[in-house]
């Protein structure tokens, strides 16, 4: 099969030749239709975060696929299903965590292209116990992207308990932010989108975002608070200076919900005003198998758009470098 390898942080993905994986006892194989691109991928591939993968691996977890055979123990009507790989490969099962509806803070759990090979390939072996099944409404081009950025974002609009008119800003709208845009507007809030790009904020503008801010050129904390300030700003950018942003534009009663991961990131928080201002600061990490299906069952009713453009695995080291240009409107997948 061909797979995309990373084989050291500082060299590019090479594309290779590999064995079809087998699948284990509590694992599927499944044949790859469709990778979307993350940018925690990229940040796999260079090594930047403190826990590190081992190359080599197999970087993916926005995968869709075709199960073609189960290992033993596997339920046998998987076949023929089509399922999604999230990041959450696969949890415990056992813990406090995965007991009480919090799977993704297991820490015990397998990361998809991390710490278990993803879905770069045109194979992987998939746990049964981390999969979810595709509904037949649903894409495969649209449901790779739902599988980690569109659960991402609908998991931080959940944790956040949007009410009906609050306001609610999503710094950064990009493979992650036009979705949150949505996720936003379906319970109700009243969207701010800020960005640099004057593309992605018009198309923040076209998914129904109700303000729009060029944070290129003007302060965006003096725009937001000019409006009476963020009931909630979710914050999925890859560097530092929007979450410090974000943190300043929060009207009383705010919380702020961080969900980019910037490689070493940092933001200082003033006390004084948290504590008077009944602010709060809240980490929201993708969303378990259950907030997936329910990203799936309303894309297939037709309350979500997926924006993407569609590669070559080939091209993936040029997908990157457009990733970190900031050049792509929304979602990169791979389709095989």
């Amino acid at each position: 099969m061909k797979a995309a390898v990373v084989t050291g942080f500082d060299q590019p993905l090479r594309i290779e030749e590999l064995p079809r994986p087998v699948p284990a006892p509590d694992q599927m194989l499944v044949r790859i239709t469709a990778s979307g691109l993350c940018h925690t991928d990229i940040h796999a591939a260079h090594g930047d975060w403190p826990v590190k993968p081992t190359p080599p691996f197999i970087p993916g977890h926005e995968g869709v696929g075709v199960v073609e055979a189960v290992g033993n123990g596997v339920a046998g009507d998987w076949l023929g299903k089509r399922v999604a790989i999230p990041w959450l490969a696969a949890a415990c099962g056992r813990c406090r965590y995965c007991l009480t509806g919090w799977e993704t803070l297991c820490e015990h759990q397998l990361n998809s292209g991390y710490s278990v090979n993803g879905a770069y390939a045109e194979y992987t072996a998939a746990y049964e116990r981390g999969v979810v099944e595709v509904p037949d409404a649903v894409s495969s081009l649209d449901a790779a992207p739902l599988t980690c950025a569109g659960v991402t974002t609908y998991k931080a609009i959940k944790v956040a308990h949007v009410r009906p008119a609050e306001r609610v800003a999503v710094f950064g709208v990009g493979g992650l932010g036009h979705l949150a845009v949505q996720y936003a507007r379906l319970v109700g809030g009243l969207v701010t989108a800020v960005d640099v790009e004057p593309e992605k904020l018009e198309l923040a503008r076209r998914l129904g975002a109700d303000h729009l801010v060029d944070a290129h050129a003007s302060n965006p904390v003096a725009e937001i608070q000019a409006i009476g300030g963020a009931d909630v700003a979710v914050v999925l950018a890859a560097n530092e200076k929007p979450f410090e942003q974000a943190l300043r534009s929060l009207a009383r009663g705010g919380r702020l919900v961080c969900v980019g991961l910037p490689a070493g990131g940092n933001i200082p928080v003033p006390i004084f005003d948290t504590v008077l201002g009944g602010k709060s600061i809240i980490g929201s990490i993708v969303g378990t198998r259950q907030d997936l299906a329910e990203v799936f069952a309303l894309h297939a009713a037709g309350r979500t758009r997926v924006i993407s453009q569609t590669r070559k695995l080939d091209e993936v080291n040029t997908c990157f470098d457009e990733i970190l240009a900031g050049t792509v409107p929304a979602r990169l997948v791979f389709e095989f």
